[in-house]
């Protein structure tokens, strides 16, 4: 196949085609509205609230951070406090449990899933327990793009404890286990609408509390945390995490096509799936059976074995990156050696720099945060699956922009790089 005229990025929001959008946007401005809190929020955050059902309540904040780092301090995480949190993720799982001078206790994943370990969970209870004398104050599992986590297990674990679970569904709005919306079964539950995320506000994030008296907390530690008097008075220390009234009008019009978005992405999954069926060496990580019904595939990830040899895996690593691979964009500092001591595979270098230069966008997995430098001396308790995927994984675009004949041009590029025929 020819290069297409267009780069095919991992994934990109996409605008409703009524344009519902701009309407709200322009109600904003035409209210003089521009500040963080005012109609659009209130009904996007309504309208969110009946998207997850449950009888839940939801905070529309700035960002999927900052919705951790208030469902943490809601659970009373302070200074000193350890937090067990899933090590195969993105670094805002963990990073707000170090704003709060705690410590981030990483738990390894389950190689079906590849989300949280409720074995290696519990084993780490216990020994968090018998080591410190005490219990960790909060669990995060993280729906690892858009894949559930084993609620059952993981909640019947924290009850079991007494420890509250913030569920970090950021990458998994939409998905469900056994048929309830993810965010739901835990304590706290967190979204995120950056604008690669399944519905976007450019930038932004919620989170999902379970009463009118936790969501009257959340709120006013995301706006200040100011007293009821007729001048500013604090008697905590609060945040500036409200929502802006512009984002959220993004908000209500992609909640149109919410829907539609994660139908695509399953579609596009169905595809990717089917593709690589037979073929040697490349597998789609589709997920066991009780995940699988209920994912979003925000991102759709394969496995690339050790043994196959791609075009130009001589010269892996030889060049450093220009653009934020595997993350957020930003700015990047430099490094002077382009190898850690925990990196994907030269093949899979090889085949994403492949994939780059025929105009497609595809990242490594999440390094797991307990082998990244900030988090080196962290306690964790893994078998090791994490850092085996980490080799070895590779994400693929799978967004609302991503059409079949895209999807067909990938596939054959991966074959193409890796000389398999068929």
């Amino acid at each position: 196949m020819d290069k297409p005229a267009k780069r095919i990025y991992l994934c990109l929001a996409h605008m409703s085609e009524e344009g519902v959008e701009q309407k709200y946007i322009k109600k904003a401005f035409d209210d003089n509205y521009v500040v963080p809190l005012g109609p659009n929020v209130d009904q996007f955050e309504k309208e969110l609230e009946a998207f997850v059902g449950q009888g839940k309540r939801v905070v529309a904040l700035s960002c999927g951070t900052a919705a951790v780092h208030l469902a943490l301090i809601n659970c009373g995480v302070k200074a000193g406090d350890e937090v067990l949190v899933q090590s195969f993720t993105f670094c805002a799982s963990s990073h707000p449990i170090t704003y709060l001078g705690a410590k981030p206790v990483f738990v390894g994943s389950e190689k079906d899933s590849w989300n949280m370990d409720p074995e290696l969970l519990e084993a780490a209870i216990i020994d968090r327990k018998a080591k410190t004398g005490k219990y960790p104050k909060a669990i995060v599992p993280v729906a690892l793009y858009g894949m559930p986590y084993d609620c059952t297990r993981i909640m019947a674990i924290a009850d079991k404890y007494g420890i509250p679970v913030v569920e970090d569904a950021a990458e998994g709005f939409g998905s469900r286990y056994k048929g309830q919306v993810l965010g739901t079964f835990g304590k706290y539950g967190v979204l995120s609408f950056n604008g690669n995320k399944m519905i976007t506000t450019s930038g932004g994030g919620a989170l999902i509390t379970g009463s009118n008296e936790e969501w009257n907390e959340v709120m006013r530690y995301a706006t200040q945390y100011r007293e009821s008097y007729p001048y500013y008075q604090h008697e905590k220390i609060g945040y500036n995490y409200r929502m802006s009234n512009v984002c959220a009008g993004i908000g209500i019009g992609q909640m149109t096509v919410a829907d539609s978005h994660i139908a695509h992405h399953r579609h596009i999954a169905q595809l990717y799936e089917k593709a690589f069926e037979g073929v040697q060496g490349i597998e789609f990580h589709k997920g066991p059976d009780w995940a699988a019904e209920g994912s979003n595939y925000w991102l759709n990830t394969i496995v690339v074995d050790p043994s196959v040899h791609v075009v130009g895996q001589e010269h892996a690593y030889e060049k450093k990156v220009e653009g934020a691979v595997g993350g957020a964009a930003g700015v990047l500092h430099d490094v002077e050696d382009p190898h850690t001591d925990c990196e994907p595979n030269d093949n899979v270098e090889a085949l994403r720099v492949y994939l780059d230069n025929a105009g497609i966008e595809a990242r490594p997995l999440w390094k797991p945060m307990h082998k990244q430098p900030v988090y080196v001396g962290a306690d964790v308790y893994t078998n090791g699956v994490e850092v085996e995927l980490f080799k070895v994984g590779m994400c693929l675009p799978s967004g609302p922009c991503v059409s079949d004949e895209d999807v067909a041009y990938i596939v054959d590029c991966i074959k193409r790089a890796c000389r398999i025929d068929g």
